[in-house]
């Protein structure tokens, strides 16, 4: 886990993750369709080395146990955060009493 997010640390990663992140401009949907690729690319470069699958299925097993492991070891807990917080962007909630509906009129 931990070189895991030292992948995402290197120059590399972080300049791919920034393009990503600027095609998706914080649209969920697009966000799923450019971050995640790369970031799943990046997990399975570092976790194929300690056997899992070179894949996304391995990308699901390993945080499946990361998950398992969560409640048994706050430094794992603490770092899965710092995981998820590099490819899932922080949410903002629109403004309170807009009441448009998120139409902007023109």
């Amino acid at each position: 886990l931990a070189e895991v997010i030292k992948a995402f640390g290197a120059p590399e990663n972080a300049q791919r993750m920034d393009e990503a992140r600027d095609n998706a401009c914080n649209d969920m949907g697009k966000m799923l369709q450019f971050l995640l690729p790369v970031a799943t690319q990046i997990q399975q470069e570092v976790i194929k080395a300690y056997g899992f699958s070179n894949d996304g299925e391995g990308v699901l097993k390993f945080a499946r146990l990361i998950k398992s492991y969560e409640s048994q070891d706050p430094e794992i807990a603490s770092m899965s955060g710092k995981l998820k917080a590099i490819f899932l962007p922080p949410m903002t909630l629109p403004p309170h009493g807009a009441g448009t509906g998120g139409v902007a009129a023109s």
